[in-house]
């Protein structure tokens, strides 16, 4: 074959899709743009906090902008998240200097922005509105037949809670640094920070599975865990005023934070998501069900929301306590809506393969960054207290948790587990995960104690 043919066949595959252009080949000009601004504010970062940063810091911060960069050319819909949140967190730290000079937080009650729309506290008060009213618009899109339209409205409300909970975030850390010295801190340090952190997380994983299988109808199932966390992280707020910054404890004064606490709720938030998804799959399959004993997703659920309240019973007489009883009333009103409107949920929901797929492949990602987090976590612990490992509650339901979605995939991958087995299975790791999160702090005592309610 002569050197003519080979490029006229070599012409012939390229434009048949044989070949493909390469990776960067790919970029866009708004994908190229988007990079350089990110490079940009690494560097300007670099240039203005540099001094205030150690050698670990610098190493966060540097791989930091690639990881950005390459998320927002692998999934389009975060490259405007990120230069509009960039954008109102620098117009809130511009808005917190004082006429004289220098920050000032009181700033936050005079400035009508910050009161209302964009200090670290409004921005997460709204994140948290948000996420009901996108939880709200998702479910009401189950009903009627203007469905994709209320879903739609479902989604571009949990983009607008995911940017306003970042907002929020990079603010509070700003005004962390502006209460005193060494009190700064990135927000992920208790249980406050960390439900926020949950929140858009999980949120932001959803976004991805709906864009990727192109259905919003999971948004109903998957958008209910974040407003159970919103409503929990409410709660809290008024209960303990845990909003309020406080100095970090000598334990939590690591590098290793940073890096441990983000890819621990990664994890969390898309073994949340699976476990939704799976109870998705058995309402659908119970939608034509009317003997009690099939119907044993539903009364599962109402007996896991209405033994929260008793949980947090000891709130009653404290300011707040009330606040269960509303939560007892939503969780009946949500079982019941479930429980009548099964067969119209079922028509409304994606078909059980792809209910099972995503619940694959959300489990197959918290693993990957749970067991990330647990080797951090490890290492953290070698620095912090003398050694890898020491049995400590946390850590040891941690090792179950693990160990749970470890069989879980081993069963997947080697022996084809798939459908009832597998979301009643990712049912009960949602409970045993939520146990090592929450029920660990609360009925445990340990070196990890510094979290309790």
């Amino acid at each position: 074959m002569n050197t003519a043919t080979q490029t006229i066949d070599l012409k012939k595959a390229a434009a048949g899709g044989g070949l493909q252009p390469g990776y960067f080949a790919r970029r866009d000009v708004w994908d190229w743009l988007f990079a350089a601004l990110v490079l940009a504010a690494g560097v300007a970062a670099f240039a203005l906090y540099g001094s205030a940063m150690d050698g670990y810091e610098k190493a966060i911060l540097a791989g930091t902008v690639p990881s950005l960069v390459w998320l927002g050319w692998f999934w389009r819909p975060l490259r405007l998240l990120t230069v509009v949140v960039g954008a109102l967190a620098l117009l809130a730290i511009w808005l917190y200097q004082a006429p004289g000079g220098g920050a000032d937080l009181a700033r936050s009650e005079q400035v009508f922005l910050l009161k209302y729309f964009i200090s670290s506290q409004s921005a997460i008060l709204w994140m948290s509105v948000l996420f009901f009213m996108s939880t709200a618009f998702y479910w009401i899109g189950m009903f009627t037949r203007a469905g994709a339209a209320f879903e739609a409205m479902g989604s571009r409300l949990a983009w607008v809670a995911i940017g306003l909970a970042l907002i929020g975030s990079l603010v509070r850390w700003y005004e962390s640094h502006q209460i005193g010295p060494g009190i700064g801190h990135i927000p992920v340090s208790n249980l406050y920070e960390v439900f926020v952190l949950f929140c858009w997380m999980t949120a932001a994983f959803y976004l991805y599975y709906e864009d990727r299988y192109a259905t919003r109808s999971m948004g109903a199932f998957s958008m209910l865990i974040v407003s159970a966390a919103v409503g929990f992280l409410l709660w809290y707020t008024v209960v303990r005023e845990a909003h309020e910054i406080q100095p970090l404890v000598p334990a939590l004064q690591s590098w290793w934070m940073k890096l441990h606490v983000p890819a621990n709720f990664i994890g969390y938030g898309t073994f949340a998501i699976a476990a939704m998804l799976a109870f998705a799959y058995l309402i659908k399959q119970t939608a034509g069900e009317t003997r009690w004993y099939k119907l044993a997703p539903l009364w599962l659920l109402g007996v896991v929301l209405c033994f929260e309240p008793i949980v947090f019973r000891q709130s009653a007489a404290e300011k707040g306590g009330s606040y269960w009883f509303v939560y007892f009333g939503v969780s009946a009103l949500i079982v019941g809506t479930i429980m009548f409107g099964r067969r119209r949920i079922a028509e409304r929901l994606p078909s059980f393969e792809v209910l099972d797929d995503v619940m694959y492949k959300a489990i197959a990602v918290g693993f990957a960054f749970f067991t990330i987090a647990t080797v951090l976590g490890a290492l953290w612990a070698a620095e912090a207290w003398g050694g890898y490992w020491s049995w400590d509650p946390k850590e040891t339901w941690a090792l179950i948790v693990w160990l749970n979605y470890a069989a879980w995939l081993h069963m997947r991958l080697m022996k084809g587990l798939r459908g009832t087995v597998a979301a009643w299975w990712a049912l009960v790791g949602l409970a045993i995960t939520t146990f090592a999160f929450l029920g660990v702090n609360m009925f445990l005592s340990g070196l990890h104690s510094y979290g309790e309610l």
